[in-house]
């Protein structure tokens, strides 16, 4: 028997530290067909869909995966980030990996890094690519403030999944919701109160419109819907809003199921009707993307207007603004403790 020296095998770079900042995805670009592989992955995962499977399999294929594609692309091809050819939400998630690796420069043995859960770069490819530069523990950020089954939890799966193929797996770590965070609330609030100043109209309602999901999940007990009530409670904590004049909305709904309640859109078709000045935050997404550049600020947009609306804005979300760069790195620090 042939003993093998150390010297025969590959050096193994190993000593530091990876952060791994996950967002939702995005399809690679508008066409049909690439706007059908990411739906395919997105509406395949059983967080997403909790239907029978079989039965799912067949709507999804054949009814969903032929004709939502068109109406997607058409949706995705107006918020497209055309000098960079990709979505928004890409575009944001690597500035925002970017400015926090240059926060953390200083230490050789941090690397920040970036994935998608669905689409690309995929968690697998972002776990690998740490594991690479000598990573042997791993912070994994996902950046969904209020938890729920179908995006955090997803996260999860897909982390073990990709683990589940590695020999030489890293330590792992995952960021909690921060969806009462301190960090996350000031941020939020100074986010909003900056939009505020930059009308010259004062806004009569703030709506708070989060990612709605159907009852059903909430009564199995995704605390979802919990989180995004306590997120809009001390915002307002911060933004000293009479309570009258703002209010917690669900938006995106899909389907005859019933969802959380009150729809977005059903309510500020009924503000519009009652001449109200309306001013729309989206906490639930770290940064802007198809849902708030085109179903809020275009589609919901053109709904106030026709519902005889005057005044409505979007405010953008925290995106990568130094207020956003800053709370990211510090929960990023702080939940590194004991590592660095």
């Amino acid at each position: 028997m042939t003993i093998e020296k150390p010297s025969d095998h590959p050096s193994v770079q190993q000593g530091k530290t990876g952060v791994l900042l996950v967002n939702l995805g995005t399809p690679e670009a508008t066409d049909y067909w690439s706007i059908r592989a990411y739906l395919k992955e997105f509406l395949s995962d059983p967080r997403v869909i909790e239907t029978n499977r079989a039965l799912w399999w067949v709507i999804l294929n054949g009814i969903i995966l032929t004709f939502r594609p068109k109406k997607s692309g058409h949706a995705y091809a107006q918020i497209w980030n055309q000098e960079k050819n990709e979505s928004p939400l890409k575009t944001f998630t690597r500035n925002q990996t970017q400015k926090i690796a240059e926060l953390f420069a200083s230490d050789e043995k941090i690397i920040v890094d970036w994935a998608m859960r669905y689409g690309k770069p995929a968690i697998k490819t972002g776990i690998e690519r740490l594991k690479e530069k000598g990573c042997d523990r791993i912070l994994v950020f996902p950046l969904y403030p209020q938890y729920s089954a179908t995006t955090t939890a997803s996260v999860f799966d897909k982390t073990a999944e990709a683990l589940a193929s590695m020999r030489w797996q890293p330590t792992l770590r995952f960021v909690p919701p921060f969806y009462d965070d301190p960090l996350y609330i000031k941020a939020l609030a100074k986010r909003t109160k900056d939009h505020l100043k930059q009308l010259d109209w004062q806004p009569d309602m703030i709506v708070v419109s989060y990612h709605g999901l159907p009852k059903d999940y909430l009564l199995k007990g995704d605390p979802y819907h919990c989180h995004c009530m306590k997120t809009t409670r001390l915002l307002n904590e911060q933004l000293k809003v009479d309570d009258k004049k703002i209010i917690t909305t669900f938006q995106s709904r899909v389907g005859r199921q019933e969802w959380l309640r009150p729809y977005t859109d059903e309510t500020i078709n009924q503000l519009a009707r009652d001449g109200k000045n309306i001013v729309l935050i989206s906490p639930a997404f770290i940064s802007d993307c198809v849902e708030t550049l085109e179903e809020l600020s275009i589609g919901l947009a053109e709904e106030f207007a026709n519902s005889g609306g005057k005044n409505f804005s979007v405010a953008p979300c925290l995106n990568d603004s130094d207020v956003s760069i800053n709370m990211l790195s510090k929960i990023i620090k702080r939940e590194l403790k004991g590592w660095t």
